[in-house]
């Protein structure tokens, strides 16, 4: 299986059944600039679920996913895929490619548990500094040779 690109609204993905959106999540529970922003004016509870998360400090790592379900057949899926929010002393980007493979291997399972499809903007490459030749190929290997049907959305 091959993403699929297409214009439009992540937070609004087109596609019927068991849905799940994903975006980075940095690991200072810092939540308020870049995609999160669209997904707040939609729903509440990414948001406050993350922040909950956070000050629980129950397995809040790199690497590590919530799934909040915000709709019937929809879940967000907060992965925690950025150190920081900065670039570091280096000047390196806050993007941890490994934290995204682990968190994408997570969202593959709960995509085949709930019969989803998974949808995203593309990921890690704003805020969090990445490249896409980078990240595409971990949605290649983590999800779309498992059969799962992953879209891209271009805003």
């Amino acid at each position: 299986m091959e993403i699929n690109y297409i214009k439009g609204d992540a937070t609004n993905p087109t596609a019927s059944g068991n849905k799940i959106i994903v975006h980075i999540c940095n690991d200072i529970g810092r939540w308020g600039k870049g995609f999160v922003m669209a997904v707040s004016k939609r729903w509440k509870q990414p948001e406050q679920q993350y922040k909950g998360w956070f000050k629980a400090k129950d397995n809040f790592n790199l690497g590590q996913v919530q799934f909040v379900q915000v709709e019937n057949e929809l879940w967000v899926a907060n992965l925690i895929g950025q150190h920081k929010i900065n670039k570091d002393e280096n000047g390196n980007a806050p993007i941890r490619y490994d934290a995204i493979l682990l968190g994408l291997e997570k969202v593959a399972q709960f995509a085949i548990d709930k019969k989803a499809t998974v949808h995203m903007p593309r990921i890690g490459c704003g805020l969090a500094g990445g490249t896409w030749d980078k990240i595409e190929p971990l949605i290649n290997s983590s999800l779309t040779t498992k059969d799962i049907q992953v879209t891209v959305y271009d805003f």
